[in-house]
């Protein structure tokens, strides 16, 4: 392994800690580089291990800012999408998967920009059983195809009117649960190799730096700030992969 992708990881692996206690658009970097300098299969199982010890951090610092009742509407439909993601990620190549996974960055960023230019000042709409459910399916496939659900929920959230913290709060409990359901799927497809083990308790310290980094970096910006750096870094890593 080169300096170069040493470096690439270890700034993937701080993202990943920063991303869980500031801004989840940031992995979206993360997913990038992995998925560009790895077996992309394998890419997945790396960056999950490494985004369950960013959770471990996010659901400890932000434990009472959770909101359950959202969290109950979601899960019913999480575990299905899970299933439909694992079908995709055991039938398709590396070059299929890299690229989905480019487009569906690309498709979540782009449903950001949507809603923020339809509505910059978005208050709590209602509450839909339908809409509770497709978030959880499309959260459920694009976790398990890509790592790259902080999208989906972003848009739910969002669209519900919830302030900072209980964001936080609410996303990090929210894949800390997804993201366990998804090591048995990853074990399953044999992602799981001593090479991907080794690389994710060398990189591990690392995410734990990031998650310090977003905790005193989220104090400081707004949630503004956060949310554009958010959509160019999405959009720049999609790009890289779709065209790659």
């Amino acid at each position: 392994m080169t300096f170069g992708t040493v470096l690439l990881l270890g700034v993937a692996a701080f993202l990943v800690g920063y991303a869980k206690t500031a801004i989840g658009g940031l992995a979206s970097i993360s997913i990038a580089i992995f998925a560009i300098v790895m077996p992309t299969r394998e890419s997945t199982a790396a960056i999950l291990l490494l985004l369950i010890v960013g959770d471990v951090v996010a659901v400890w610092h932000y434990r009472h800012d959770a909101d359950l009742s959202l969290l109950r509407r979601l899960i019913p439909a999480v575990l299905p999408g899970l299933v439909l993601g694992a079908l995709f990620l055991a039938v398709v190549d590396d070059t299929v998967l890299r690229r989905s996974i480019g487009a569906l960055l690309l498709v979540m960023a782009a449903l950001q920009l949507a809603l923020r230019w339809r509505s910059p000042d978005t208050t709590a709409v209602g509450e839909s059983h339908a809409a509770a459910l497709g978030t959880g399916l499309g959260a459920g496939f694009a976790t398990m195809t890509a790592n790259a659900a902080g999208a989906v929920m972003t848009l739910y959230l969002v669209a519900q009117g919830v302030e900072k913290r209980r964001f936080l709060g609410t996303g990090a409990l929210f894949f800390f649960g997804v993201n366990l359901c998804k090591v048995p799927f990853s074990a399953g497809l044999g992602l799981f190799g001593a090479q991907t083990l080794s690389r994710t308790a060398v990189l591990a310290p690392v995410v734990v730096v990031g998650a310090w980094a977003g905790l005193h970096t989220a104090r400081r910006l707004s949630q503004a700030r956060f949310d554009q750096a958010v959509l160019v870094a999405t959009i720049v890593s999609a790009l890289a992969l779709v065209l790659r």
